[in-house]
């Protein structure tokens, strides 16, 4: 008894801590919940690229997934679609035409060596092989007077490249391009060899703040072309979640009523393991955390049911044992145990097709693989710990001396009681049936 009743007070600590979880972080919704932006690009060749491939595909969504994180946008997915085009769903997207703008923009920084005349005068430009790709990190400053300036950090081979040209041209101008346009030409005062660079111009904290983003971001490995754009309003993702919780509730409520109303008291307990299961997946599911869209909403559901079955099982084989005659703690132990296999069994059927689903489907299906696969391994902890400490602690043991509690009739277990019983006389004196 002594570790049933320290089994209880783990299990309510483990409850009031999901409580707290769940009041305390935040849990990502999706497209489908929050609304949003959904952007189908394509692939572009050029007069450079004639086909297109994986690998280019691979960078691509790479590149755009780190542009994304540059838009402090989170839970976005970009999924692939045939052999040219990428799925971009934003969720949450305040300024829809910024994004579409961000994604589909190039980020081609370069460095440009002046071309000299014999009397020293600058009549063009020409490459000088120092480019974005020579960058460690940008970032937007001020200079003493205020205005914003974009600064630029080196790698140790742009930082070299970099020292070269400040030093070959040293009292001249040189070009920064940035998507072939020129947006500064300073001149050189001194040889840098620190690696750090500055480019001042006219520009707005906006202006500064998008290249440097873009620059972080990276250049995108292979033109790309926005042929399809969608906006999910924040009406409809809020109508969904309405409706979504509206369904949960009357599902989870004439669940309840069904248990409460065929097995009484344990159905009761049943109930009580269900809150403790729901608000322990939903604490996880803010801890992974696991971003929650429609589909993953109706794998959390779906795991309930799958508890609501395992209690049933106990259930239905504690109330046969009870029907055999057995006492009500040799019944309840026994209605788990020999319940278990088979819980155990449709369980991990269940996983092994998530874990299929997961590493297989895209990524709405993924969201449902893992969502019913927390709901179905929390469920089996909540089916066997929690209702069996439960149902130990308030009939505890001997003889059940009030059936209906279990949803039984009084002759059904007068009758296997005397029937137990007659079994046990003649055993005594050595007579088998």
């Amino acid at each position: 008894m002594k570790n049933k009743i320290i089994m209880f007070w783990a299990i309510v600590i483990l409850t009031i801590l999901s409580i707290v979880i769940i009041k305390v972080k935040p849990i990502p919704l999706g497209l489908d919940l929050v609304g949003g932006s959904r952007i189908v690009l394509e692939a572009q060749t050029t007069e450079n690229i004639s086909k297109i491939t994986q690998d280019m595909m691979d960078g691509l969504k790479s590149a755009l997934e780190n542009r994304i994180n540059a838009l402090g946008v989170s839970e976005t997915m970009v999924q692939q679609m045939g052999e040219k085009r990428l799925l971009i769903e934003i969720p949450n997207v305040s300024d829809p035409k910024l994004a579409r703008e961000f994604l589909g923009e190039t980020a081609e920084l370069e460095f440009k060596k002046p071309i000299l005349n014999e009397n020293g005068d600058t009549v063009g430009w020409e490459a000088s092989g120092l480019s974005g790709e020579d960058l460690n990190k940008a970032a937007v400053g001020t200079d003493n007077a205020g205005r914003w300036l974009i600064t630029l950090e080196f790698n140790g081979k742009g930082a070299t490249k970099f020292a070269k040209l400040t030093r070959e041209f040293k009292g001249y101008p040189i070009a920064i391009y940035f998507n072939g346009e020129s947006i500064s030409e300073p001149v050189v005062q001194q040889e840098i060899t620190g690696g750090n660079a500055q480019i001042t111009g006219d520009f707005t904290h906006d202006q500064a703040k998008k290249i440097v983003d873009l620059l972080n971001a990276g250049a995108l490995p292979v033109p790309a072309k926005i042929i399809e754009e969608n906006t999910v309003g924040p009406t409809l993702g809020a109508d969904s979640l309405d409706k979504s919780k509206v369904a949960g509730i009357i599902g989870l409520g004439a669940v309840m009523l069904f248990m409460l109303f065929w097995y009484r008291v344990p159905g009761f307990i049943a109930n009580v393991a269900l809150v403790i299961y729901s608000l322990i997946v939903f604490a996880i599911f803010k801890m992974v955390p696991v971003t929650l869209t429609l589909a993953g909403i109706a794998g959390f559901i779906l795991s309930i049911g799958m508890a609501v079955d395992a209690n049933i099982l106990i259930f239905e084989r504690t109330k046969e044992e009870l029907k055999a005659g057995r006492t009500l703690f040799t019944a309840i132990n026994s209605g788990f145990d020999r319940a278990f296999t088979s819980i155990f069994d449709s369980n991990m059927s269940t996983i092994i097709t998530c874990a299929i689903l997961y590493f297989l489907g895209s990524n709405i299906v993924k969201g449902f693989a893992l969502t019913l696969a927390i709901g179905v391994i929390v469920s089996m902890f909540s089916a066997i710990t929690v209702t069996k400490n439960f149902m130990h602690l308030m009939f505890g043991t001997g003889q059940l001396k009030h059936p209906a509690l279990f949803g039984l009739r009084e002759e059904d277990i007068n009758e296997a009681y005397e029937v137990a019983e007659t079994k046990r006389e003649k055993a005594k004196f050595g007579v088998l049936d």
